[in-house]
């Protein structure tokens, strides 16, 4: 089974863009089943995206790269907002660190993503990261695309 260990923080104002980066526009196909269907195209590319329910940082994931003309009509079918961000990839010893910096309904949110092949690998904290966010569902993309930032920022807590 293909999965995901991912850890997912805040970034504080310490940080400064950097790194390649790439413009990402993602939705999530409507549905109630165990699997939540993206789809994301990431500058030239797409990727039909499936996963399962989170549990602790670990979920199952498949990835299916697909044509952009598919993933753009697939789009339209997605629920709105349609999330919008640049990711900055930054290197890290054998990690890479995704930076996320949102737009449209998300504008103001910067997260961090590190992914790991064990739940208790240790790794680097770089100064700009902020609160530790792995569980809080309200930072998941797929709660972005029904409950957008600019909703509940106000409750959020400080990077």
């Amino acid at each position: 089974m293909a999965v995901e260990i991912e850890r997912k923080f805040l970034v504080n104002e310490k940080w400064k863009p950097e790194g390649r980066s790439i413009h990402v526009k993602q939705g999530y196909l409507p549905g109630t089943g165990p699997m939540l269907v993206r789809v994301r195209q990431e500058d030239s590319r797409a990727f039909l995206t499936l996963k399962g329910r989170t549990e602790g940082v670990t979920r199952s994931e498949y990835e299916y790269e697909i044509p952009m003309a598919d993933a753009g009509e697939l789009l339209q079918r997605c629920e709105k907002p349609i999330i919008e961000k640049t990711r900055y990839l930054i290197p890290a010893g054998k990690h890479t660190w995704e930076v996320d910096v949102f737009f449209g309904a998300n504008e103001g949110l910067i997260v961090a993503e590190i992914e790991l092949s064990d739940e208790n690998e240790p790794f680097g904290k770089p100064a700009w990261l902020g609160a530790e966010v792995s569980g809080d569902v309200r930072y998941y993309n797929s709660n972005l695309a029904s409950h957008p930032y600019s909703e509940w920022k106000n409750d959020a807590p400080e990077p």
